[in-house]
């Protein structure tokens, strides 16, 4: 069977002149020019970005998903493949009932209507990994179930290795190919897509966002039912709300649409630099809005981390751009570790304002958060700069939150909107907001430590004392001993002395 997927792949891969990707070099000139003339038949007139992603359309729905991550490297790729990849749509036609009455009978070891009321045969949505159906649990709760396809496993685990092969080839072949790290590239997407296939992973992810924004103003989060979760199905509650990417319905509906769009950028932030732990998977398929205006998150397949040095590294950049003070980016690199400590200060700095500069001649509405990030990466890797798989991931969400809050309100001026909230987390990192939250946190720890610190000093200076009495004992033997020894060497001495005189007043008679 794979030897047959792999015929197919080149199939493929000739029809949409792919190889023009892997046999740039010029050792394969002639094999390149044999290949064109063979195939006179190929439209290889569209654009190479185009022709990639149509292939990956072709090869299917787990091509796709590496298409989409693919598109969020554009720190390794063409921003022009990148781009058009970006436009991938993972639309998988759904499995049929019978193989989804069958997993949840293996999977509860009883039949369907024991654990649902009522359940809609029709799947809700469809992906490539999982769909989802609406239905009732026994109580009359209202749920979305999400199952994962039948054998997934194992059609993504041989793709995968299909991948690496191609990844290999990649960059033995290409000219800039081990630049571009393809391998790397497929590890990635292989640790997401095995992440996304145990649901009871996203059932985890799911319950942790809802716990950041318990009764917020501003996002819905669903509520898992632990007791129907497995790590093929995923039981939840179900969200009633409107696509966000139906602007005039929500219009119609009364909803403030720019404020719509500015709650979506605090949204965004407050994940990354109050949590650390954000939705990294912000398309419009995954994103609702409630008739109250609150926004709904849905799939958690995909969730971004990030530690205390990478928010402030973040919040340092982000900051120092707003004041246009490279020298600070500068520092903020190098400080954070990202860039090596030997890395010339002036000379990055200069490089940094070389990029930036020409941004910053337009109106700050119309300046990318994302693409600056993106140069700045670009910038950053010519002075030893590896980039993070939690900063690729977030400039990927980034990119796509500016693309919802201007679709919604295109006057949208993220900088604005963002920097009050940065520069308040900013001060409650390293400001008196900071020496406050830290008393608090530390208060219960010292209520328990200061009742038990005259004991401990006690024990200390004993100790001390203990320590001191062993240490003069111990000076009093070497002495002892050194005494022994410098009385014996004067006796050797003079047993030498007296040989040796001996030995002269013998020579001499």
């Amino acid at each position: 069977m794979r030897f047959f997927r792999l015929l197919k792949i080149l199939f493929i891969s000739l029809k949409f002149g792919l190889d023009e990707f892997v046999l740039a070099h010029s050792k394969f000139a002639i094999l390149r020019k044999t290949i064109q003339t063979v195939l006179f038949f190929r439209n290889s007139k569209q654009a190479r970005g185009e022709r990639l992603r149509l292939a990956l359309e072709a090869l299917g729905p787990i091509f796709v998903k590496f298409g989409q991550m693919l598109s969020t490297r554009r720190d390794l790729i063409p921003l022009d493949i990148a781009d058009e990849l970006a436009k991938l749509q993972d639309q998988v036609p759904p499995f049929e009932y019978a193989l989804v009455e069958k997993i949840l009978i293996e999977t509860y070891e009883k039949p369907v209507n024991q654990i649902f009321s009522q359940f809609d045969v029709t799947p809700i949505a469809s992906a490539s990994v999982a769909q989802v159906h609406f239905a009732h649990l026994m109580d009359g709760k209202p749920v979305a179930v999400k199952i994962l396809r039948p054998g997934i496993a194992t059609v993504i685990q041989k793709d995968i290795k299909l991948l690496e092969v191609a990844a290999w080839l990649i960059q033995t072949l290409l000219a800039d190919g081990k630049r571009l790290r393809p391998r790397e590239v497929v590890e990635d997407f292989a640790q997401h897509i095995n992440n996304e296939l145990d649901l009871m992973l996203e059932a985890a992810n799911c319950s942790l966002l809802g716990r950041n924004f318990p009764n917020s103003p501003l996002l819905q989060v669903p509520e898992v039912y632990w007791d129907w979760c497995h790590e093929q199905v995923m039981v939840m509650e179900r969200m009633n709300g409107t696509p966000v990417s139906q602007v005039d319905k929500l219009r119609s509906m009364g909803i403030d649409i720019p404020k719509l769009a500015r709650d979506g950028v605090e949204i965004f932030f407050t994940q990354v630099f109050r949590d650390g732990f954000f939705h990294a998977d912000m398309h419009p398929g995954n994103i609702q809005v409630a008739d109250d205006g609150r926004y709904i998150a849905l799939d958690f397949g995909i969730m971004g981390t990030l530690t205390e040095t990478d928010k402030q590294y973040l919040a340092r950049n982000f900051l120092a751009f707003f004041r246009r003070d490279y020298r600070e980016v500068a520092q903020a690199h190098i400080e954070s570790g990202w860039v090596p400590s030997d890395v010339s200060i002036d000379q990055f700095e200069t490089a940094i304002r070389a990029v930036c500069e020409p941004i910053f001649n337009k109106p700050l509405k119309d300046i990318s958060f994302g693409r600056v990030l993106i140069r700045l990466f670009h910038t950053a890797r010519r002075f030893g700069l590896i980039i993070q798989p939690q900063l690729t991931m977030l400039q990927k969400t980034l990119l796509n939150v500016e693309g919802l809050g201007r679709d919604l309100d295109p006057e949208l001026d993220l900088w604005k909107t963002a920097q009050p909230f940065l520069e308040r987390w900013m001060s409650e990192q390293i400001g008196w907001r900071s020496v406050l939250k830290r008393i608090k946190t530390e208060a219960p720890h010292w209520g328990a430590v200061l009742p038990t610190l005259p004991r401990k000093i006690d024990a200390f200076l004993t100790h001390d004392i203990n320590q001191t009495a062993e240490l003069k004992l111990e000076l009093s033997r070497l002495k002892a001993l050194h005494q022994k020894q410098t009385r014996l060497i004067n006796v050797l001495s003079a047993v030498l002395i007296g040989l040796a005189l001996f030995g002269i007043f013998k020579l001499n008679q």
